[in-house]
């Protein structure tokens, strides 16, 4: 049975919930360096959630470096909430503006490397995509055209031949892609980028990292 006190979490991923109010706990200081967590069944009954759940929080914290389990004895407060919370979980949450810019940062990157790296096959398929692309924008297609646009994005991160710009590209392009289909009713303005699109993949093709960059940097809006 649940108290007033009971804090009320969501039922989806009610691990990473836990997770999450747990670790702002620590980071206010409502649990210190060294201090003993409370028990499993207090902690169920707490966030009103199964056993199985907050055994995952305790291991997902427990991976972090923010608390040490000693079996037998107790959970207990390992490090303060400053430290570096992995990477691509930090990535995975940014939204909006955040989003953008290390999206505009990943793509200058992957343009060099996949013109200093690419294989005919790359070119090959890229070129397939940006077809795909110019068609469905042609017919105002707006999903497919955005859908092809990502993929050809993607392809490009990978005849970088760098694999962790690939997994960074595919965790901002998810949030690209949701993003583009709120914006873009139409195809208008992806059909403006087309000709762009093709200077890009030409400047790859021709193995000039220089013009890739530029190519890219007009794509994502920081040339004019």
């Amino acid at each position: 049975m649940m108290t007033t006190d009971t804090i009320l979490i969501k039922r989806e991923s009610l691990a990473d919930a836990v997770v999450n109010k747990l670790q702002h706990q620590i980071a206010t200081n409502h649990y210190k360096i060294g201090e003993r967590l409370p028990s499993e069944p207090e902690l169920m009954q707490q966030f009103g959630v199964g056993r199985s759940t907050i055994r995952e929080a305790i291991r997902i914290l427990a991976n972090k470096g923010l608390i040490r389990v000693q079996q037998g004895v107790g959970t207990f407060v390992e490090l303060q909430q400053n430290s570096v919370e992995p990477f691509h979980q930090s990535l995975s949450r940014a939204e909006g503006d955040d989003v953008n810019e290390v999206r505009q940062l990943l793509e200058l990157k992957i343009a060099e490397k996949a013109a200093l790296n690419r294989t005919q096959e790359d070119i090959d398929i890229m070129s397939g995509y940006l077809q795909k692309r110019h068609e469905a924008a042609l017919q105002n297609r707006p999903e497919e055209c955005i859908e092809a646009d990502i993929q050809f994005h993607i392809r490009l991160a990978m005849a970088s031949k760098n694999e962790v710009l690939v997994d960074l590209y595919r965790i901002i392009a998810n949030k690209m892609k949701k993003s583009f289909m709120e914006v873009f009713i139409t195809t208008e303005t992806l059909l403006s980028k087309q000709t762009m699109h093709t200077s890009l993949l030409q400047s790859v093709a021709d193995r000039d990292p220089k013009k890739a960059w530029f190519w890219a940097a007009k794509i994502t809006g920081q040339i004019r």
